[in-house]
């Protein structure tokens, strides 16, 4: 076995969720979960058959958003994983609930828009996803004026009254 890691890429504000399923209908079904979450809304989705014909099936309603989740998807390239890509303005905290809630999903790995590597085994079989690192390492730890910042920040994009 081999463990390496392959970087996501992609613009910097745009966010993502990465996770596991175990069925063809995967596709179909995530983006009907997105449209009817969030009416209206832009992103990309692919996942990696596992079986048959082992494709890179993909759906959206983004082109750009689309073809990132694809090439992205090419790139990880571990059986039954997906990758969605949100357009700029949706944010994951307002999809993933109706992610996890689809029958073929079994695990999400990270959503995030940071900056994230995808640790992978690979077998003579093909590869697996292991686990993600999200970001950075924390270099302390919050002090009262960073407290202030979190909450202002939080009512100033509206999650919080």
């Amino acid at each position: 076995m081999h463990v390496t890691t392959v970087n996501i890429e992609k613009p910097e504000t745009v966010n993502f969720i990465l996770g596991q399923s175990h069925f063809i209908k995967t596709v179909e079904d995530i983006h009907e979960a997105l449209v009817n979450a969030v009416p209206g809304i832009k992103f990309g989705l692919a996942f990696c058959e596992a079986s048959g014909k082992c494709l890179v099936r993909s759906s959206g309603t983004d082109a750009d958003m689309q073809q990132l989740a694809v090439k992205n998807a090419h790139t990880i390239a571990a059986g039954h994983s997906f990758i969605l890509f949100l357009g700029e303005g949706y944010f994951p905290v307002n999809v993933l609930n109706a992610v996890k809630l689809v029958p073929e999903v079994c695990r999400i790995f990270c959503a995030t828009a940071n900056p994230t590597q995808v640790i992978l085994a690979e077998t003579e079989q093909g590869r697996g996803i292991l686990g993600v690192v999200d970001g950075f390492s924390p270099l302390g730890v919050e002090a009262e004026e960073d407290i202030a910042w979190r909450k202002n920040l939080l009512r100033t994009i509206g999650y919080k009254l």
